[in-house]
């Protein structure tokens, strides 16, 4: 276009607003804002003031009709909660925008502040904001009722078992729940005669806690009986109580197992003497005299269903006084093993000496102490040992290197770590054997690092090392856990957890 061309400007009409006569843009109902706004409300009919039901217990809000929906003050999921209520409501307008104005805490209200568009007269569109309030009327839940008239009152219970003479198992296994808040769900935990009690308020926590069992402990597919607690012969309803017989493996990490001739075929000539060295979902086996490794599901141990020649319960202690490598050293399943011919006697009589082979030649050497079982002098009343006709049985068969005699000169100093525990009702009759076998459970924490991958160790604020312990640790090659491993970030206050759900 040329510069000089001549160029109309472009102005927007006005006209006169029809009520006050002020001067405004063009609009399909010729009324300014401020007019229109005191001519219509297009919040007129909704709500502004609803009553919600709120359990203090557990801190949830009754969706209508039955459900309980948990949900924090301002969370998105009480926004959406709010919204909901209003639903028949906003079917009228178009939502806009949503958001909380803040109350006190303790006030019992909730202020929603909702902004909403619709069209007015001869088809204008006014947006408008409003706040709705919410007020909270206390109103305990089914399941929190049912607890406080009686805090024994259960629906489903899970009684977990395992037929051996010691808890390490279970130890362990109460460290995997902590961490994975498997047992969030359950109003009381008792500890029982070689097992434990959970107990639920609905069935299907119980459920989902057995499932749980059975990816972490090898368990058997688990006994169900229920037992009949009312009926209601008007909507022929019925209210049960359940319960469930969960077994794990009596088959334990360091234990010696002696397989059935025919499952020891089934693996090719596997075995027989094995170790277990690790318990999960799944068992695993090794042979230390040819290094041969074996992992055994839940399904195929429970269909031979072998228990163990020797427990963890029955170790000696050996010294060891002469260590000659047989083999280079071997990568198992993520763990080094050397074949050793090793000379050793029992710590209390060395009259007789046994020249042995084991796998621990990587961290045998003379002067060491290592834990093993006396299959010279011991007294075997196994079936399946039996069967093998030619089978010959070693003197000794060592398990691990002993750090008993260097732990002696640290017993009674604090750990820089500790662990949480669950809130469980403890047996009183046998708390000293307890702590005994809690002590073994710590120190078989600090020698396998493959035992903790799975745990979570939290560092011990109130622990002050000393410069002399400093040294002596210094000077000795006994096992810990490095620092490294603690979860620094995630400490636990005594508010939250108190002092008592923590042992050392």
């Amino acid at each position: 276009m040329a510069a000089n061309m001549f160029v109309v400007p472009q102005t927007q009409g006005t006209v006169l607003c029809c009520k006050c006569g002020i001067l405004m843009a063009p609009n399909p109902a010729n009324m300014c804002v401020t007019c229109l706004r005191c001519e219509v409300d297009i919040t007129e009919g909704l709500r502004k003031h609803v009553t919600i039901m709120h359990c203090p217990e557990c801190d949830c809000y009754l969706q209508p009709p039955r459900t309980w929906l948990k949900a924090q003050l301002e969370s998105k999921e009480l926004l959406t909660y709010c919204v909901k209520r209003l639903e028949t409501d906003l079917k009228k307008v178009r939502l806009v925008n949503a958001e909380f104005i803040w109350t006190e805490p303790h006030s019992k209200r909730i202020k929603v502040k909702l902004k909403v568009q619709k069209k007015a007269l001869n088809g204008a569109i006014l947006e408008q904001s409003y706040v709705v309030e919410y007020v909270q009327q206390d109103h305990m839940c089914e399941s929190c009722t049912r607890f406080q008239a009686n805090p024994d009152q259960w629906v489903a219970s899970v009684q977990l078992r395992q037929c051996v003479s010691h808890r390490r198992t279970f130890f362990y296994l109460e460290q995997v729940i902590l961490k994975h808040d498997a047992a969030v769900h359950a109003i009381k935990i008792k500890q029982m005669d070689r097992g434990i009690d959970f107990f639920f308020g609905n069935n299907s926590h119980a459920l989902k806690f057995v499932e749980f069992l059975g990816k972490v402990v090898p368990t058997d597919k688990g006994k169900r009986s229920q037992q009949l607690v009312s009926h209601d012969t008007k909507n022929n309803s019925y209210n049960y109580k359940y319960t469930y017989s969960v077994e794990i493996s009596p088959i334990c990490r360091e234990d010696l197992i002696c397989l059935p001739p025919r499952f020891a075929v089934s693996l090719g000539n596997f075995g027989p003497l094995v170790i277990c060295t690790r318990v999960t979902n799944n068992i695993t086996l090794l042979d230390p005299f040819t290094l041969r490794q074996c992992f055994l599901d839940r399904d195929q141990f429970w269909r031979y269903s072998f228990k163990s020649l020797l427990s963890s319960r029955q170790l000696v202690e050996y010294d060891v006084f002469n260590v000659e490598v047989v083999s280079p050293e071997y990568n198992v399943g993520g763990c080094k093993y050397v074949i050793a011919d090793v000379e050793v006697a029992r710590v209390n009589n060395y009259s007789k000496l046994f020249c042995v082979r084991t796998h621990l030649g990587h961290i045998l050497k003379p002067g060491d102490r290592a834990l093993g079982y006396d299959l010279y002098g011991v007294n075997s009343n196994d079936n399946e040992l039996d069967k093998y006709i030619d089978l010959v049985v070693p003197d000794v068969i060592l398990i691990k290197k002993s750090y008993e005699e260097k732990r002696q000169k640290k017993r009674g100093k604090p750990r820089p770590w500790k662990l949480k525990s669950l809130n469980m009702e403890l047996d009183e009759s046998s708390e000293e054997k307890m702590g005994l076998e809690y002590e073994e459970f710590l120190r078989d924490l600090e020698e396998n690092p493959e035992l903790r991958f799975n745990l979570s160790l939290y560092r011990d604020r109130d622990y002050q090392p000393s410069e002399i312990a400093s040294m002596a640790d210094d000077d000795d090659d006994v096992p810990s856990v490095p620092l490294e491993e603690l979860l620094a970030d995630l400490e636990l206050s005594d508010v939250e957890d108190g002092e008592d759900s923590m042992r050392e």
